[in-house]
């Protein structure tokens, strides 16, 4: 294994028993909480005036770890099973315009960006290093499944975030229409009552903008009514996102258990592969022994449904089998029945038994 591999595979989510991963994310996990906490705590002027030095040192090498982290995954990108057959240059240029890569970038930036501009705002830059709490999403499951959602359902966000907005302007004009007249502090213009729609709309209500004319009342209150639908929209799509892909890993799990029970039982490797698809999937161990459970009824349902079809169709075969093999005795017994026989109309051509009246009852 090349250097350059085994670098990406270590700065990705610990696979299996990789104990070098494992220990590079949790290392990584706790250096970005510190960090954190550390910019909060700095925040304070009395703490920051007894430890300057130390977060002075702190941020150090933090920036250092964050920025060797930062070139490592841009020079090992090319490995990524995904993006193995691409060109390199092309590789890391894409996988620098990735979302993760920008959060990357994005923690060290403040740093550097006060050492090019020495005469920014601290305040800014101290909320600018906060950003590095989003370097947490890459270990986070959770996250990562809400990002994919927002990616997933970005037209459909689109769309209702487009509404909102046609929503939010007819809404300020109405108020502004109604209300204009009479508070002209607050819904004299349309920007000023867009404070009032907005806060109406999401549901918020602070009260600090209220109208006080009956049809402004009224007005409000369907605006209210409105509000709570358009709302509810992007919360029934991040709804409907997250139980199809949670439908989707379960799906993925049961498919992986029925190819391991092929043989009839789950051995060890094959329990240990399915351990390591459940922690990819997200998926809890009472999960996992629960879809293992209904998928071994299913199978077990299944293959009894497939040996009593076997036995039925194997039954028609020989039935049929015997129906060809005693068709032509049958049509003999029919032209010795219609030609007659030995010493009797009706006797066997080949024995010369007397048939009956009735002949095959």
């Amino acid at each position: 294994m090349s250097i350059r591999k085994r670098t990406w595979e270590i700065l990705e989510i610990a696979d299996g028993d990789d104990h070098t991963s494992r220990v590079v994310d949790f290392t990584l996990f706790f250096l970005v909480g510190a960090n954190v906490l550390a910019i909060i705590l700095e925040s304070v002027p009395s703490i920051h005036l007894a430890y300057k030095l130390f977060f002075h040192w702190f941020e150090l090498i933090s920036v250092a770890v964050f920025s060797i982290e930062y070139l490592l995954r841009v020079w090992s990108c090319v490995e990524d099973p995904d993006r193995i057959n691409k060109a390199g240059t092309t590789t890391r240029i894409r996988f620098m315009g990735t979302s993760m890569a920008l959060i990357d970038l994005a923690a060290i930036a403040p740093f550097y960006l006060q050492i090019i501009l020495p005469g920014m705002d601290l305040r800014f830059l101290r909320v600018l290093r906060m950003l590095r709490i989003l370097k947490l999403t890459r270990y986070s499951s959770a996250m990562n499944v809400l990002l994919r959602v927002l990616h997933k359902e970005r037209q459909a966000f689109g769309a209702v975030f487009t509404i909102l907005l046609m929503v939010l302007i007819m809404v300020s004009c109405g108020i502004h229409l109604v209300e204009g007249h009479i508070q002209p502090e607050a819904f004299g213009s349309i920007p000023d009552a867009m404070w009032w729609a907005l806060a109406t709309l999401t549901t918020v209500g602070f009260g600090d903008v209220t109208p006080i004319t009956p049809l402004g009342k009224i007005f409000g209150a369907l605006v209210m009514v409105i509000g709570i639908g358009v709302i509810a929209l992007p919360a029934g799509i991040l709804a409907s996102s997250f139980s199809e892909i949670l439908r989707r890993r379960q799906q993925e799990f049961r498919l992986s258990v029925k190819e391991a029970m092929e043989d009839g039982e789950i051995s060890d490797d094959e329990a240990y592969e399915l351990d390591k698809i459940r922690e990819e999937l997200n998926l809890t161990e009472e999960d996992s022994h629960e879809l293992r459970s209904q998928t071994q009824k299913e199978l077990e349902v299944a293959k009894k449904y497939e040996v009593a079809w076997e036995k039925i169709a194997i039954q028609d075969v020989e039935g049929k089998a015997t129906k060809q093999a005693e068709a032509p005795l049958e049509k003999e017994q029919e032209q010795a029945l219609d030609q007659g026989g030995h010493d009797h109309p009706y006797c066997c051509p080949h024995c010369g038994s007397k048939l009956r009246d009735n002949r095959f009852k």
